[in-house]
């Protein structure tokens, strides 16, 4: 498969596929890069997209730059890659997952995509903000002292739960499907179906799967649904 690298305002990506006038932009989640793309980039392929993924800040190329994979600088860069592909390509599609769909949320919301695919969506940071309160034994009075606690999961910080509480997702208009665990521990199934009688999406359940989708018997269920919806 044809994989071409570029460099979109400092951000390293990949073009996966021959040209196309239809693209799926590719956004990753924690701990993930843009190369985990391949397996979704030939699948799309085979049905005439085109793929371009990019590194979020602190994973893949850019590890070990100076910049924190926050909601600003998050939305920030889905911004500067959502111009360069909207320039480029007629017809837009989006895939994204976890952290990354809840950047997309916020960068995306009045993006004319002509539909999108969520794996493990976060669509409810607050939700996630305060099951970390209650796992680590945290308040929110302790947070607003000390501004930033770290935690096994990720950094807790005041700016950015201010931020979230400010900025519930109020908007989303493109077509959406959602792939869900039933064992996701971050977001629980009332959150994505509130999502979904908000915003109409279709929401595809795998009861026995995490938020990770990454056991041997999760593979087939991304296959079948990625073949589904691509």
């Amino acid at each position: 498969m044809n994989v071409e690298k570029i460099c979109i305002q400092g951000i390293p990506a990949l073009i996966w596929g021959p040209e196309s006038s239809k693209v799926y932009l590719w956004v990753h989640g924690k701990m993930g890069s843009k190369e985990a793309a391949e397996g979704f980039a030939r699948l799309a392929v085979e049905r005439g997209y085109q793929v371009i993924s990019f590194d979020l800040p602190m994973h893949g190329e850019r590890k070990h730059e100076n910049k924190r994979c926050d909601i600003w600088q998050g939305a920030h860069d889905l911004a500067a890659i959502g111009d360069y592909v909207f320039a480029a390509w007629k017809n837009v599609s989006l895939y994204a997952c976890s952290l990354g769909a809840y950047f997309s949320l916020h960068a995306y919301s009045g993006c004319p995509f002509s539909k999108c695919l969520f794996q493990s969506p976060i669509v409810d940071m607050n939700y996630l903000i305060r099951q970390m309160f209650l796992w680590f034994g945290v308040s929110e009075e302790r947070l607003a002292r000390e501004k930033e606690i770290d935690t096994p999961i990720d950094l807790l910080r005041w700016d950015y739960y201010q931020y979230v509480l400010s900025h519930p997702v109020v908007r989303w208009e493109i077509p959406t499907s959602i792939l869900y665990g039933g064992k996701d521990d971050l977001q629980s199934l009332a959150v994505m179906q509130d999502f979904s009688q908000r915003f109409g999406a279709e929401i595809t359940l795998s009861e026995n799967s995490s938020h990770s989708f990454m056991e041997e018997t999760d593979y087939p269920v991304v296959d079948r649904w990625l073949s589904g919806h691509i």
